[in-house]
């Protein structure tokens, strides 16, 4: 099983979601996120990691709030948002780093 560095170290471009289940906006934007990686399954992978599941990791990259997205590529944040989004504005934003 791959760990969370792992992943994140890869040369293809990963998103991660920070998420939680008691979280109102992560559930309303979890279908826009499926969306949004069906799209760009070639380009890119998406994660979700549960920051009660995983202390560690939330608090490597300082997640106060959720849900919250961070584009990693080689191990490198190129991209950070806090606050639910549509699919269409995950496309208008992170298709051009990738």
């Amino acid at each position: 099983m791959e760990t969370f560095n792992q992943i994140i170290n890869s040369d293809k471009p990963v998103l991660v979601d920070f998420h939680a289940t008691w979280c109102g906006p992560c559930k309303q934007m979890a279908p826009e996120l499926t969306k949004f990686a069906r799209a760009n399954a070639e380009k890119l992978r998406v994660i979700k990691v549960d920051v009660d599941k995983n202390p560690e990791a939330s608090g490597n990259y300082r997640i106060q709030g959720v849900p919250t997205l961070i584009l990693f590529k080689n191990g490198k944040v190129l991209w950070r948002q806090s606050g639910a989004m549509s699919a269409s504005q995950m496309e208008h934003i992170i298709q051009p780093l990738l």
